[in-house]
Parts: C-alpha cells; sequence; structure tokens
C-alpha cells in the first residue's frame, strides 16, 4: 500500500490560521475594552455632570413640612408665609400642619415622610436634663401606657394651675424619638424652635440617632417673637444663600441677637462634626412648625404626680407659664 502523501503547504496554512484567529481575537477583546470603558467614562461623567433637566428634575422632589403646633396658642400667620416663600422659591413643595394635628402618632410617623429639613416650631419643657416637645393630644393614664412606664412619652401642661384642673397634654419624651418613631431620617436638618432646645443634649443626640445630620436649637428659654425673627433669617441663610450649618447660625447670631430677657443664643449639634454641612439641593425638607411658647417666666419643675392604681405608675407633669406682660416665650 503506497503511502498517501501529504498535501503541500499544510502546517503553513495551520500556523496562517492560528494566527489570523489570535489576530481576531486580540481584535476583539480590545474592542469589548474599549466597549466597556466608554459606557464607564460615560455613567461616570452622567454621574457628576447631570443634565440641566435632570437637576430641574431634582429640585422638584424638595419637600417641606411646616407643623404649626403654636398656632393654637400664640399664632403667626406672617412667620408662616414668610418661611413658605423662601422654601417655595427654593423649588421646595411645603406641607403645612396645624397644631390641631400635633399629636403621638404625628410624631411617631415623622421620619416616614421623607423630609430633609424640619422645622419644629413646638411647645417645649424640660425634664431631668432633657428637653421634652408638647403635643395637642390630651393626656390620659389609659393610653400609650407602655411608653409611659418606660419613660418614652409623659405628661406636660401650659400652666400650674391647668395642671391642677386636670389639664395635660402628651409628651415627647428623647427615648420616643430614638426607639419609638417608625423608620430613620435620612441626614435630616432639625431646627428646633422651642425653649431650651439644646440647654441639654439628650433630645439632640436622640434626633442624630435617628439619622438626623444637625440639630440646631436655643441654650434657653426664647420669646416666640424672638424665636420666630431668628428662623426667618436662618431660613434665608441656610435655604436661599446656601450657607454652611456654622455661617448661618453665626449670621443670625449676630443679625438678631440673643434672646431679650432670657439672653438665649442659638446653638447645633454636634458642633464642629457639621460646621461645613450645607443642606443639599437634591433632599427633601420639612418644617415642622411646633415650637413651645410658655411664658417669659417659665417654671421649670415637677408641678405634681399622678398616681394609677393599676400600673402603681407615677407620672410627673411639666410644665410651662404663661405671663403676657411682655412677651410668650416658647
Amino acid at each position: 500500500m503506497k503511502n498517501r502523501k501529504k498535501p503541500k503547504g499544510t502546517k503553513a496554512e495551520i500556523r496562517a490560521y492560528k494566527k489570523r484567529l489570535q489576530y481576531v481575537a486580540a481584535i476583539v477583546t480590545v474592542a469589548i475594552l474599549v466597549t466597556i470603558i466608554a459606557f464607564s467614562s460615560f455613567f461616570i461623567y452622567s454621574y457628576l455632570n447631570p443634565s440641566p433637566n435632570q437637576n430641574t428634575n431634582s429640585t422638584t422632589q424638595l419637600k417641606t413640612a411646616i407643623v404649626d403646633h403654636l398656632s393654637l396658642t400664640a399664632p403667626n400667620q406672617t412667620f408662616i408665609q414668610t418661611a413658605t416663600n423662601i422654601l417655595e422659591t427654593a423649588n421646595y413643595t411645603v406641607d403645612y400642619y396645624p397644631g390641631e394635628e400635633v399629636n403621638v402618632e404625628f410624631y411617631r410617623n415623622l421620619p416616614t415622610h421623607g423630609y430633609d429639613l424640619i422645622v419644629l416650631r413646638v411647645h417645649s419643657t424640660f425634664s431631668d436634663e432633657s428637653v421634652v416637645l408638647f403635643t395637642s393630644e390630651r393626656y390620659s393614664l389609659n393610653k400609650y401606657e407602655y411608653e409611659q412606664l418606660i419613660d418614652r412619652v409623659g405628661a406636660v401642661a401650659y400652666s400650674r394651675e391647668e395642671s391642677a384642673k386636670g389639664i395635660a397634654y402628651f409628651g415627647i419624651m428623647p427615648s420616643f424619638v430614638q426607639h419609638s418613631m417608625k423608620q430613620t431620617f435620612n441626614n435630616t436638618t432639625i431646627i428646633m424652635m422651642g425653649c431650651d432646645g439644646l440647654m441639654y443634649t439628650p433630645m439632640a443626640e436622640a434626633f442624630v440617632k435617628k439619622g438626623a445630620k444637625v440639630y440646631i436649637g436655643w441654650s434657653g428659654p426664647v420669646s416666640a417673637s424672638h424665636t420666630d425673627q431668628a428662623t426667618t433669617q436662618l431660613l434665608k441663610h441656610l435655604i436661599t444663600e446656601k450657607q454652611t450649618i456654622k455661617q448661618a447660625v453665626e449670621n443670625t447670631k449676630s443679625e438678631v441677637g440673643p434672646d431679650p430677657v432670657d439672653e438665649s443664643v442659638l446653638l447645633y449639634y454636634p458642633n464642629i462634626l457639621v460646621d461645613n454641612y450645607i443642606i443639599p439641593n437634591v433632599a427633601s425638607n420639612l418644617i415642622l412648625s411646633d415650637v413651645a411658647i410658655s411664658g417669659i417666666a417659665r417654671v421649670r419643675r415637677h408641678v405634681h404626680c399622678l398616681r394609677c392604681g393599676k400600673n402603681s405608675l407615677a407620672l410627673s407633669v411639666y410644665f410651662d407659664t404663661f405671663h403676657h406682660a411682655t412677651s410668650t416665650s416658647t
């Protein structure tokens, strides 16, 4: 049997074919890498440099809520309108809540609304070196019993006389903010307009632990007129002029000054950590106008204790007194 002759050039053709495959594979690999790099560069550029249309869509999502608890005792429609104008001019949508709606459940659900700025225009007092926020919900021993037992809510009153008559309301404690509020805040800025907001830090700490970015409040008692004036300036600096927290607070202090009676001033927490923080353009903002406005000569002590035979629970009633000789303090 004769040996079959191998076709001439077979090895050369195979080598050439393999080289062509390697060349094609290299071209395909380079093309894939170029495509990946191009798409990555495009997405990175788009993220860092949003188009004007994207900016417009973001600004329409800004949210504000003005919760005016003081509308029940010290209404100031001029402040509400001015604050609303400042926010709407900056493309914020504004939700207004009158004092009647400021109850325990309102506070419980506060983080669920996605607000980025919360201005608390609320009645407030303090107990055991901690701020207590007023609600408009009448106090009862038979409601929120567990939360009363563990000091998340308590009883507050506007005066000793009202407390003696059994006229009291539920107050919100720092532990309620941290443990009873639903969900969390998302780097929210809290402006606490009421008295003693930062005389002690537990309430500020509770808000920050719940997700707030910064908490701004007064070092002591403050009149309603003074806190309204100061907060108007503060909003202009924060929202309109986009100043840092430190700049906005310092400028407001120099323009408005301390409270003329109690000499309290604006402070913020957590201090140095938020000095250079600016409220983002793409955040949604809430203004809660729940400010504690009580008398200049506010009494800071327990009025009396109510005892519940069922739970053997002693409840201290904390109150604000109103003295209308000159002005009303929060």
